[in-house]
């Protein structure tokens, strides 16, 4: 009785997500590779809660569940390419990243807050906003 339930007992733990990071990096790999394979529930696990967060993170969700399985299986078999990190200071780093399938750069801040590393997924969306440098118009589509 007793194997049945350890045996029991180890299954479970080796499909348990992994929730806690050791690293800015590892938190950001972490939380990359559980969006590529769809795991949105784990990568929320890696993600600073709050609202704005939760609501990008719900369209994700939804984008990613609308994509054609082709898409999808791109995804689940993309390697995350990790091009630069800034560690602004001990507990904020900046990571720059692509995967192998879309191979585009993109950006996420890493927080550390109790002693746990977490993604702040708005970053990725939001850095641009609160950037001083000035980008020109290239061209103006107004008459």
């Amino acid at each position: 009785m007793f194997l049945l339930f350890s045996f029991y007992a180890c299954k479970n733990e080796d499909q348990k997500p992994q929730t806690s990071s050791e690293s800015s990096i590892d938190a950001a790999r972490n939380f990359i590779r559980a969006a590529l394979d769809g795991k949105f529930k784990e990568a929320r696990e890696f993600m600073l809660k709050d609202s704005v967060n939760t609501n990008y993170m719900d369209v994700a969700e939804r984008s990613f569940g609308r994509a054609d399985q082709s898409v999808k299986d791109g995804y689940r078999a993309s390697s995350i390419y990790i091009h630069n990190k800034n560690e602004i200071n001990d507990s904020t780093t900046i990571v720059i990243y692509s995967n192998s399938y879309k191979n585009d750069h993109d950006t996420l801040k890493v927080l550390k807050t109790n002693d746990q590393w977490l993604v702040d997924l708005k970053y990725l969306y939001e850095h641009d906003r609160d950037s001083l440098i000035y980008k020109p118009v290239l061209k103006d589509s107004l008459p």
